[in-house]
């Protein structure tokens, strides 16, 4: 007999919450996590903290800047050791919370690093360098992600640093150099940015934000330039030099030409790859594309009998929702029960301000498809909430087809975009038109109304535009 029905490696957002939902289906379930901690990358170095000290630096520049025109008067002062205290203490907080729901689910929690010996076997490296062998029916391989690297750039998390180290700084950089304009870049670069670090980004494309919808994407750089982060694009990064300052050299990659500048900081954000070191895939014969993927099919079964992977090591945008909806689906797959992840309806965020939620396609791939469409916007400029807060830029954009109206896709850049996206989620999850969300009453004065006007312009026209 085995030892477990499922063993989980890994306990981040995919990995526990695949373990919590075996648990309460009648699996005895244990998670292999040797971070020290649970919650993955998202919780300790990833999601959580940044969005900590993105809320921070907000309030604080908010404090130098619009609280004098409510008649607020406050001079404050920056206590970064403090800040980064409020920081971890988050942190410690939500992963000490998962540590509870595991005793309340009867979740096994065996600390250390685990490694497929073969179906139905996972060795653990504890912290004590002793092994221990499990044997489970199923196996869920949810390991998530980590940095990607850059040839020339070496980094030592604390003057050239990946996310994690960027999380970390115990002062603000004069200079900060950020490689990479993609959704990591851009939040951290903007934290720092507000603390009073001058900011540089370089990106290796011609535009900021990859697979954005293109009309958000500039309207987007537009906004951060303004605040004051600088951009060079089209460039590619050749290496970092260490002296008394650090020294990034580019080249162009429409001329040829070569650039660098000077930071005491340079921040590495080219983007994650799947972390599957140490774990034995091919010692298993557990297939990996060449980019270091897990193969799954549809339910997120490998090619070996009882092994699973969901998350960031399998195909799909390294997402912590994203990878919690599978956990949830290959946990109830394995215990019987039909299930499924409606990848056509997974948001993605950037938590800068604004901030810029989208859901569904992209003018852009719509127009690829050749598929007739119509657009509903509404400004923020013209929300009498969103005045009131000194939050109008951005709008929402909703894309809905010609024929049905029925809504396809919806890019949102402004205030509270994040929560705002999510009425279109259930929308577009029960096949909703554009005409639905028009024709639902919104409380005034709210942001959500926004929503609603851009829904309304994809009709007859928004009422306050």
């Amino acid at each position: 007999m085995s030892d477990y029905d499922l063993v989980v490696i890994g306990g981040g957002p995919g990995g526990y919450v695949c373990a919590i939902r075996a648990a309460q289906l009648g699996m005895k379930v244990a998670c292999v996590e040797g971070r020290g901690a649970l919650g993955g990358t998202c919780l300790n170095v990833g999601c959580i903290p940044s969005k900590a000290l993105l809320h921070a630096s907000h309030l604080y520049e908010e404090a130098n800047g619009h609280f004098g025109q409510m008649g607020i008067v406050a001079e404050p002062t920056l206590d970064m050791v403090k800040m980064q205290t409020y920081r971890s203490d988050q942190v410690k907080q939500l992963t000490g919370g998962i540590a509870f729901l595991f005793k309340k689910n009867k979740v096994d929690w065996i600390e250390g690093w685990g490694r497929i010996d073969g179906p139905g076997k996972v060795s653990v490296k504890t912290p004590v360098d002793s092994d221990k062998t499990l044997t489970a029916k199923n196996i869920v391989i949810a390991t998530g992600s980590e940095p990607a690297s850059l040839p020339g750039v070496d980094v030592d998390e604390e003057r050239v640093v990946t996310s994690t180290g960027g999380l970390t700084l115990k002062a603000v950089p004069r200079k900060m150099v950020v490689i990479g304009a993609g959704v990591i870049g851009l939040e951290l670069g903007s934290v720092w940015r507000r603390l009073g670090a001058e900011v540089q980004v370089i990106e290796y494309l011609d535009q900021i934000t990859p697979g954005m919808d293109i009309e958000v994407c500039k309207q987007f750089q537009k906004i951060l330039s303004k605040q004051g982060i600088e951009f060079t694009l089209g460039a590619a990064v050749q290496s970092v030099e260490k002296g008394p300052r650090l020294t990034v050299s580019y080249k162009n990659r429409k001329d040829d030409s070569e650039g660098s500048v000077d930071a005491d900081v340079v921040l590495l954000a080219t983007g994650r790859k799947p972390y599957t070191s140490g774990l034995g895939l091919t010692e298993a014969g557990v297939k990996v594309t060449d980019r270091g993927m897990v193969e799954t099919d549809a339910n997120w079964r490998t090619n070996v009998e009882g092994i699973y992977a969901i998350g960031d090591v399998i195909t799909g945008p390294m997402l912590a929702h994203k990878a919690e909806d599978e956990g949830v689906a290959v946990a109830e797959t394995i215990a019987g029960q039909h299930s499924h992840v409606n990848y056509n309806v997974v948001p993605s965020v950037i938590y800068t301000d604004p901030e810029v939620a989208s859901v569904g396609l992209t003018e852009e791939e719509l127009l690829d498809q050749g598929r007739a469409y119509k657009v509903g916007k509404f400004p923020f400029m013209a929300n009498g909430r969103a005045k009131a807060h000194f939050a109008t830029d951005g709008f929402a954009k909703v894309l809905a087809d010609k024929d049905t109206d029925r809504i396809l896709g919806v890019h949102v850049i402004g205030p509270s975009a994040g929560e705002l996206i999510h009425e279109y989620c259930v929308a577009m999850e029960f096949g909703a038109a554009s005409e639905d969300v028009a024709r639902t009453c919104h409380a005034h004065p709210t942001l959500s109304e926004v929503m609603r006007e851009a829904s309304m312009a994809c009709g007859d026209g928004a009422i306050h535009a």
